[in-house]
């Protein structure tokens, strides 16, 4: 096994100076706290974009500023993202022991990976993340917002909502585990209509209602495992941020749709 996957991304989709880096995530983490409703309870799962942070940044930031009450309490981060450029059917896991960025090394939970070995739609595969962003890009908030904590990092390439569903269920936990889905939304639609199909996607999200097509979120399939699995479990989803790349930094000719929810463990209704 190799020991370190280097970052692929610092330098195109944020900064690659570690103290610029740590500046721009707590302006960011920092305007997201003065907007963001607290929520009763941690968030057991989050779903935020994976675009550059100049881009998705402000909307990214709404769900981990969250996650920084939890500071001491979450130790594994389950994380899943999309592949974009290396196809794989079922989750891929590295061949890796750390995953670094420019804020330092984040050690992968090797015992947690372990648990998952006997299932058949989960492979190792390195390719698909050696240049993979989807997982990359949520390192730098999470080593801003916690402290200790473990990772283990599944690029979703081509599974049905069940099979994402089962990992997520083998890795569930406690308190103590942490699940992060990266999806942004719509892609390359004209403002207005970016705008009416997220609002859809959004509601469906709030609604539990699966399965999300390709269409409204790349990270659809990662998306309709948590979803399955937020049924099962009884969460309660929590719209934080719905924009799109024309309110942050691009053209409304064609803009990408960003979403952030959390998703919290109720407290069972004492009768």
């Amino acid at each position: 096994m190799k020991s370190i996957r280097p970052a692929a991304v610092a330098g195109t989709f944020y900064t690659e100076e570690p103290n610029d880096l740590a500046i721009e995530l707590t302006a960011l983490l920092e305007a997201a706290e003065r907007h963001t409703e607290k929520l009763a309870s941690l968030p057991k799962a989050v779903i935020v974009p994976h675009a550059g942070y100049i881009y998705s940044g402000q909307v990214a930031a709404s769900a981990y500023a969250l996650l920084r009450q939890g500071r001491g309490i979450y130790r594994r981060v389950v994380l899943l993202g999309p592949v974009h450029r290396v196809p794989v059917r079922g989750l891929a896991l590295p061949d890796a022991k750390s995953f670094a960025t420019p804020l330092g090394a984040v050690p992968l939970d090797l015992d947690a990976m372990a648990m998952l070995a006997d299932l058949p739609q989960v492979v190792q595969y390195d390719p698909a993340h050696a240049w993979e962003h989807s997982l990359e890009v949520q390192l730098p908030f999470l080593q801003t917002v916690l402290d200790n904590f473990k990772l283990v990092p599944l690029a979703v390439g081509d599974a049905t909502p069940q099979e994402v569903a089962e990992v997520l269920e083998r890795l569930w936990g406690g308190q103590e585990t942490m699940i992060v889905i990266s999806s942004d939304l719509s892609h390359f639609l004209p403002y207005h209509s970016a705008q009416q199909i997220d609002n859809a996607t959004a509601q469906a999200i709030l609604d539990l209602r699966w399965p999300l097509n390709h269409e409204q979120a790349c990270g659809g399939t990662p998306i309709n495992g948590l979803l399955l699995a937020a049924q099962h479990h009884h969460l309660n989803p929590h719209l934080l941020d719905l924009r799109n790349s024309g309110d942050t930094a691009g053209d409304k000719s064609r803009v990408v749709g960003y979403g952030a929810f959390a998703f919290t463990e109720e407290p069972a209704h004492v009768h």
